[in-house]
């Protein structure tokens, strides 16, 4: 399908699970004024490439996937995808191992020169090189973390997510089994990251996702067991993170099983949205921007079982949630004045998404 370019056109790359000879990612035109997503092309042939991390500088896609070490067992993988904006083709460029262990998510630098995944069934993270051509290098680094916590489900260190502070300094892990969030010191010229301090919150809790804001010191985790979302106090010269408030992500009245997911701000840093798995909803807060604290707005649903990422459209505007056992992407607007969510009518069937990325392409 050709695909007419305006001045900035903006692509959405969803992330599934999938088997290996079915469709795993997709590549999406996106409609600035609707909201609305155009299926243009796809990529087979990997084992659920769950996450993905575009590059908008080379029009390159990095996902995540289950790949198989010398000795056939499943271990974490990591493959380069070139993206044609006129066809909407995707084109392969490598793969590579990444740990040992199966992945759960995959992040570049700001200077894209490096590539991080985390292992939550390893407790471990990697960076590797990302060449001139956009192709993905070898593992020069790797950290394991050990320790459990209080939750049946942390019995051993569960690394979940590596997230880039805004000065492409430090990055944050989550690491759901230890109920900890390590710092790590990037250091992408020598392809290392060295770890910084860690904070550790309370027990039970999981942490996830974390996402920075924009513009205050301020940062936000998501802790999948308890169903929370802790608010941080950021010092980026020191690289240190410290607890401000914790605040449930589900309503009070609500006494369903649900674990939480995803955690993203609205651009302008006013609203912290979160996705409930289970409640099936995305909660949304209004951000103090005096000291970062967030108040509950409300908690919308997701029009589709187990919300699992979701996006903010770069200018705001929409919000697309993937609903992994709904097979849906399904669009809401945003109304920048009170955060609140509304569906547009507009939903994309594909099948158990997992991640949604955007990229502005010029």
């Amino acid at each position: 399908m050709e695909v007419c370019l305006t001045m900035t056109s903006t692509f959405a790359f969803i992330g599934s699970y999938a088997n290996a000879n079915e469709p795993g990612i997709y590549a999406c035109a996106y409609d600035k004024e609707t909201g609305a997503l155009t299926l243009i092309g796809q990529a087979d042939g990997l084992q659920n490439p769950t996450f993905l991390a575009p590059n908008e500088k080379n029009l390159t896609i990095y996902t995540i996937m289950e790949g198989k070490d010398a000795e056939g067992q499943k271990c974490g993988a990591a493959a380069a995808y070139r993206f044609d904006p006129a066809t909407g083709s995707l084109q392969k460029l490598n793969e590579v191992i990444t740990l040992p262990a199966t992945t759960c998510h995959i992040t570049l630098d700001h200077a894209r020169q490096a590539a991080m995944t985390a292992s939550y069934h390893g407790g471990m993270v990697s960076l590797s090189p990302i060449h001139e051509d956009g192709s993905i290098g070898q593992t020069t680094d790797m950290h394991k973390h050990e320790g459990s916590s209080v939750h049946p489900a942390q019995t051993q260190a569960r690394a979940h997510s590596v997230i880039v502070d805004n000065a492409g300094r430090y990055a944050v892990v989550s690491d759901l089994g230890l109920d900890t969030l390590f710092v790590y010191e990037l250091d992408s010229a020598n392809q290392r990251m060295q770890l910084h301090n860690k904070t550790t919150i309370a027990p039970g809790s999981g942490p996830r996702h974390f996402v920075f804001h924009p513009e205050l010191p301020f940062g936000y985790g998501i802790n999948e067991l308890n169903n929370t979302i802790t608010v941080y106090a950021y010092d980026a010269d020191e690289g240190r993170l410290q607890v401000v408030q914790t605040i449930s992500t589900l309503p009070e009245s609500f006494a369903g099983e649900s674990a939480t997911a995803d955690i993203h701000l609205s651009p302008d840093g006013k609203f912290l949205y979160s996705s409930n798995r289970g409640h099936d909803s995305l909660a949304v807060y209004r951000v103090d921007s005096a000291d970062g604290r967030i108040e509950p707005v409300e908690y919308a649903p997701t029009l589709g079982g187990h919300p699992r990422n979701f996006g903010i459209s770069p200018d705001g505007r929409f919000v697309l949630v993937a609903n992994r056992d709904g097979n849906n992407i399904v669009t809401f607007s945003r109304d920048a004045e009170s955060g609140k969510l509304l569906p547009t009518g507009s939903e994309l069937q594909v099948s158990k998404p997992v991640c949604i990325r955007f990229t502005e392409v010029v």
